[in-house]
């Protein structure tokens, strides 16, 4: 059994050789599923592609020294490691761009020079609209009522667990998702 590339037109994967021959059907199996949807994740945060597609493959490679771990225990290690790899992500950005530019608007409004959100002609189709409309509307939340609202409702963790992965309290998970589906239903609202 092979990995799929973390987005088909990544390349090889790069555990293709990196796993033990005994461990390859078990973790490789769960990166390979996790995959899709942390790149998903990490491109709605990151809002480039190379960066969420670096995110993710960091993400992977450390899961490599948690291999012997039992398997119940990889979901929300992987995501915390995939968290913690967008931040550092995110600030190297606003160092290499503060730095060389002022970073808000005459407004006071944040530039994300990055942003690539254009839309492209095949995303027509109804579930792909209400994907893109969804992922705008999770741009537009503070970083971690999104990462609440993906990680309870999209990927479907406990609040414990979601609590761990973003390294807060049980209450602070209750009340980032509240705010967050409360912000993405009057965001969507008109949509319906």
């Amino acid at each position: 059994m092979t990995a799929r590339p973390v987005c088909p037109d990544a390349g090889p994967n790069l555990l293709d050789h990196a796993l033990p021959s005994a461990v390859r059907p078990t973790l490789e199996a769960f990166l390979a599923d996790v995959g899709p949807r942390a790149f998903r994740f990490a491109e709605t945060s990151l809002r480039h592609r190379e960066d969420a597609l670096d995110a993710v493959q960091e993400a992977m490679l450390k899961m490599l020294a948690y291999r012997e771990r039992p398997a119940d225990e990889w979901p929300p290690l992987f995501w915390r490691i995939l968290r913690t790899r967008i931040i550092d992500s995110q600030r190297r950005r606003r160092f290499r761009l503060g730095w060389l530019t002022s970073a808000s608007d005459d407004e006071g409004r944040e530039i994300d020079w990055l942003d690539e959100a254009t839309p492209e002609p095949s995303r027509q189709h109804d579930s792909r609209e209400a994907w893109q409309r969804l992922r705008q509307a999770l741009r537009a939340l503070p970083a971690r009522q999104r990462e609440a609202f993906t990680l309870r409702v999209l990927e479907e963790f406990d609040v414990a667990q979601t609590a761990h992965i973003m390294g807060c309290s049980e209450g602070s998970v209750k009340t980032h998702l509240s705010r967050a589906r409360a912000a993405l239903q009057a965001q969507l609202e008109d949509w319906r």
